[in-house]
């Protein structure tokens, strides 16, 4: 049962961001945090509450009945939730700043180790810090899985592209674009045609192509909105770009907060690198009335 704001503890939170992607990591180590949505839209609230882009509550596999026949060596649950409320899959720069916030606090060694999700278990590598450098943080997302449906299309503004399906744990739809600022301000969520392609949204990537190793992209998020960056957002746009003639490689991805690495290999599994950095700390006052 969900206990009622007004009788809860404060609760310890960090916040923190991957290439300006940002989130609030609430630690809950032994899955006693009944967190709701209206909880999650709360502390997301960039006036009213903390504000990110999603919630991490870092859980032990042990104590997250999510995380069940996930626990042979992987200690700890990545329980996403998007800005909305809506449960996420998988986040390749939310799982980054995660992996370099149970470093930071002790919680795992830095090195190599896995964390388990909705899309599955990933590996993770997080450097050493420094007294002056974080460095940037590593993680496997695995292959992504394409064709999806044929014959999708998606319009913003006044204008429409096909679009690629590629999933990576998570529904992506691809369009490539001659110029970033041709879907316009994305105020509104651009519309995917089949209305029915996808029940439960998709997050849809704008992409424009530098040179046969360089992508540019935008991206409208799943349950949030355009966002600064997007880990599983670049991988799909590579994904498509290898769909459509390009080879396998290490691929830099330009997003409005900043770059990401991309490698791809022969068997097509992809490793995305980028910075992940905790930003402050603190707790939340659970409000005793909500509007």
């Amino acid at each position: 049962m969900t206990i009622p704001a007004v009788c809860r503890a404060p609760q310890p939170f960090a916040k923190g961001h991957g290439a300006g992607n940002d989130f609030i990591v609430l630690p809950d180590p032994g899955g006693h945090l009944a967190l709701s949505a209206t909880d999650v839209v709360w502390l997301c609230d960039r006036r009213t509450g903390i504000g990110a882009d999603g919630i991490l509550r870092a859980v032990r596999s042990t104590a997250s009945p999510e995380a069940t026949g996930m626990t042979d060596g992987t200690e700890w649950f990545m329980d996403y939730r998007n800005a909305d409320g809506s449960l996420g899959q998988m986040c390749g720069n939310g799982i980054r700043v995660l992996a370099r916030y149970l470093v930071d606090t002790g919680y795992c060694p830095p090195g190599t180790f896995t964390l388990a999700t909705r899309a599955g278990i990933r590996s993770v590598h997080v450097p050493q810090r420094t007294a002056t450098f974080a460095g940037p943080v590593t993680v496997d997302m695995g292959r992504p899985r394409l064709p999806g449906p044929a014959g999708l299309t998606v319009s913003a503004g006044t204008r429409s592209w096909p679009v690629l399906h590629v999933d990576m744990g998570n529904p992506h739809a691809v369009a490539f674009v001659e110029s970033l600022a041709h879907p316009g301000d994305l105020t509104a969520p651009p519309s995917v045609a089949p209305a029915t392609a996808y029940p439960h949204g998709v997050t849809i990537e704008f992409v424009v192509r530098r040179s046969p190793y360089h992508l540019a992209l935008r991206v409208h998020e799943r349950g949030v909105g355009e966002t600064r960056a997007c880990g599983t957002g670049a991988c799909a746009a590579v994904a498509a770009a290898l769909r459509t003639g390009a080879t396998p490689g290490t691929y830099t991805v330009d997003m409005p907060g900043g770059q990401l690495r991309i490698a791809v290999f022969a068997d097509s599994s992809m490793e995305l690198t980028g910075p992940a950095a905790i930003t402050a700390s603190g707790v939340v006052r659970w409000p005793l009335h909500r509007p």
